[in-house]
């Protein structure tokens, strides 16, 4: 299993302007292969692949010698960078969504994430070195001895801010790292429902839920990062007050998003720690179309797409619990959750349950909250599809001990077992 370990990086002046020239060459290179390809197609209605770009890079660089002073496979590296942003583009657009546009020239001021795969570094000591033919000023930064013995993959530097010499800089490092234990199917299982108000219910074989409400950091600073975007907009683009504000800007969206990554770390880690089952189902979560949902209009549609478009870390936090689980010698396993808030888990009758409508009256009686009824169905599904018709008894028989009279079910978080 390969793991990514971010850590901030504190260049010299000399060493932050080698990095822009190395930057400078890869921007360089990206735009001229996104050249190509445009010129390919409009020309002979030809799509340009990587293996074909990558086979010119040898001439390319006997021909602009400035090449050479970027580590080969950082080159390489920017090609398939450009050939994934292709690749994602026609897939979006070939799903229909006909918002997808394709990859842009970048500008002089952007950074290129120059990205070191497999070979053009060295660890030794706790301290960090890259390969580059700029000029004789060593790339080379302290990260500690933690990685020394580590089998590394790929090291990635890239700067947090788009303007010249003003962002932050930072290494990802990508290292395989063996399970603690290997797994095994104990016959336990435990369906998850993300959701925006919860983003978590779950319930386990036992007919027991958990549930966890969304801190919903967002609300706190959406009004304050308005403010400041709306002052922005007011000034010259690229002015110093503008790049203030910008700057502000940015601080208070890094402020945001890494205190909803904090709570998802911790939760995704409690979760697993606290759970005796092996197996976690995770519904597949299409948070897109969930966004653009055309059954809400005015303010609510507004309200629903911002706060849907703020927790789009929903993915991530699935992420998060299945590399977490991996090393405790656990399992999570994704399968499709269409319709699992709209069919009665009682009856199995189709509701039509817009997102604003949180609780499922169904006509037999059943009345229940919409992401516990999503978390039976999700594992009814589950235990259903793999044939594993005893764990499916065992779940109907314990949701009817437990009473399930769903309207009688607190909303109290029950602890997992």
């Amino acid at each position: 299993m390969h793991l990514t370990k971010k850590i901030k990086i504190n260049p010299t002046e000399e060493q932050v302007d080698v990095l822009w020239q190395l930057s400078e060459q890869c921007r360089c290179l990206y735009n001229f292969a996104l050249a190509e390809r445009k010129d390919a197609w409009k020309t002979e209605q030809r799509s340009v692949k990587y293996v074909e770009q990558q086979n010119q890079l040898p001439a390319l660089k006997e021909k602009f010698p400035q090449y050479n002073m970027v580590y080969s496979k950082v080159l390489q590296s920017v090609l398939k960078k450009l050939d994934a942003n292709y690749k994602s583009f026609f897939s979006l657009w070939k799903n229909g969504d006909k918002s997808a546009r394709s990859p842009k020239f970048r500008s002089g001021k952007y950074f290129m994430t120059l990205v070191y795969n497999q070979s053009g570094f060295k660890i030794n000591n706790g301290k960090l070195s890259f390969s580059h033919k700029v000029n004789e000023i060593p790339l080379s930064f302290e990260i500690g001895n933690a990685f020394d013995l580590l089998e590394i993959k790929q090291i990635e530097i890239y700067n947090d801010d788009p303007y010249k010499g003003r962002g932050k800089f930072f290494v990802s490092i990508t290292y395989e790292e063996i399970p603690i234990t290997e797994y095994i199917d104990n016959d336990l299982y435990q369906a998850i429902d993300l959701g925006i108000t919860k983003i978590v219910t779950a319930v386990n074989t036992q007919g027991k839920f958990f549930e966890v409400k969304t801190p919903r950091a967002d609300q706190y600073w959406n009004t304050k990062i308005d403010t400041i975007k709306s002052r922005r907009d007011h000034c010259k683009k690229g002015s110093r007050k503008w790049i203030r504000l910008h700057r502000t800007y940015r601080k208070m969206e890094a402020k945001k998003s890494n205190q909803i990554k904090d709570f998802q770390h911790k939760l995704s880690k409690t979760m697993i720690e606290n759970t005796r089952a092996n197996t976690v189902i995770v519904g597949d979560l299409n948070l897109k179309s969930m966004a653009q949902s055309k059954k809400v209009t005015g303010k609510r549609k507004r309200s629903q797409n911002r706060s849907t478009q703020n927790q789009g870390y929903l993915s991530r936090f699935t992420e998060f619990l299945t590399y977490k689980a991996e090393l405790a010698g656990k399992k999570v396993i994704r399968i499709d959750e269409s319709y699992t808030s709209k069919e009665c888990c009682v009856c199995g009758k189709r509701h039509d349950m817009p997102l604003w409508e949180r609780t499922m009256n169904c006509d037999c009686g059943n009345v229940i909250d919409r992401d516990r009824n999503s978390a039976i169905n999700i594992m009814k599904r589950f235990l259903s599809q793999n044939a594993l018709w005893t764990s499916y008894q065992k779940f109907s028989d314990n949701l009817r001990q437990t009473g399930l009279q769903m309207d009688t079910c607190i909303t109290a978080n029950i602890q997992m077992t």
